[in-house]
């Protein structure tokens, strides 16, 4: 059943956020990510339910909709729709919808990510999936938890993880801290996970991280077990994403474009997140999208930040103003 969580709203078509008019548009183009599904019109003619966690939001469905043949099927609906969004805790049947979203966690490395997702999926008191309501797909579309790196660290997925995130990190300023963080600290220190479509209305976003952290505290106190308790008693978050970075980036300057940004984040928060990092590094990623035009002087970098847990209330804070000013 989804939670209840919040109230119902109504918003206007949803567009992507960064801080810069040049980086909303490269971003705008950049990020057409495509959902390995198709959504009829039948599917949103539904009025809207009490339960519904996040509302009835404006949804692309012309971003998300594509055949592998790339034709459309007749009654296929193109175009910006009304879907009532929920917010669910993780179950197993899950596990296929969020193992796509993940696929590429940690760019084009073998790795457990089966064990991974079922470490998320089992943790039920912390995390939360978002999906259409009374969708007959169930298919995820949002997905946020935190992982305590501790508790978890004699997974198979937590340690190849961790040997990638030391592998990676060439930044010897930062590798004591990442190790740190990864050995010594690990207890206290939650792996904050968030994996999305491009397209999912950014008003979600400030209930779904409201809605992880609310469950982070709630669990220092209702979980069973002083242990279970202490592990969510997090001091530090380390957040893995992706960015775009110009490639002139660390250049002398002027050596690019002065309207062009040196980093476009792929995902609104991950700004916020990033100027109140304690530290921080960038690595190369395999994985690279085809490039548009606005995006031709940039590559795909992934990006692993450091978050203090006493910052989490201004990060909330600051992203409740980003939406509602944007």
């Amino acid at each position: 059943m989804p939670r209840k969580l919040t109230r119902r709203h109504r918003f206007s078509k949803p567009r992507p956020f960064t801080f810069s008019p040049f980086a909303r548009s490269a971003a705008q183009v950049a990020m057409a990510f495509k959902v390995k599904r198709q959504i009829q019109n039948s599917k949103f003619q539904r009025k809207s339910s009490p339960t519904s966690a996040g509302g009835k939001f404006p949804f692309d469905a012309s971003k998300d909709k594509k055949s592998e043949s790339g034709s459309s099927d007749e009654g296929e609906f193109e175009g910006v729709v009304q879907a009532d969004f929920a917010f669910f805790d993780p179950k197993p049947d899950d596990f296929h919808g969020v193992k796509g979203l993940l696929q590429t966690y940690i760019d084009n490395k073998q790795w457990d990510l089966s064990g991974f997702v079922d470490l998320i999926l089992g943790q039920t008191t912390v995390g939360t999936i978002v999906k259409i309501e009374d969708d007959e797909d169930d298919t995820p579309y949002s997905l946020v938890t935190a992982l305590n790196l501790g508790r978890y660290k004699d997974h198979r997925c937590m340690k190849e993880l961790k040997e990638y995130l030391l592998k990676v990190c060439k930044e010897e300023d930062v590798l004591n801290n990442l190790r740190s963080f990864l050995g010594a600290q690990a207890q206290n220190v939650g792996l904050l996970v968030s994996q999305r479509v491009v397209n999912l209305p950014p008003q979600l976003l400030p209930p779904l991280y409201d809605a992880l952290f609310d469950e982070v505290s709630w669990a220092t106190e209702d979980e069973p077990t002083k242990e279970l308790r202490k592990s969510f008693c997090f001091k530090h978050y380390v957040l893995v994403t992706k960015i775009y970075e110009h490639k002139n980036a660390g250049q002398k300057e002027g050596a690019s474009s002065s309207i062009d940004e040196a980093i476009i984040y792929t995902k609104p928060e991950d700004e916020i997140i990033h100027q109140l990092s304690s530290w921080s590094f960038r690595f190369p990623l395999l994985t690279q999208q085809l490039p548009t035009h606005e995006l031709r002087s940039y590559r795909l970098v992934g990006l692993l930040m450091a978050l203090e847990a006493e910052k989490v209330p201004t990060f909330r804070q600051q992203l409740h103003s980003l939406i509602n000013e944007s």
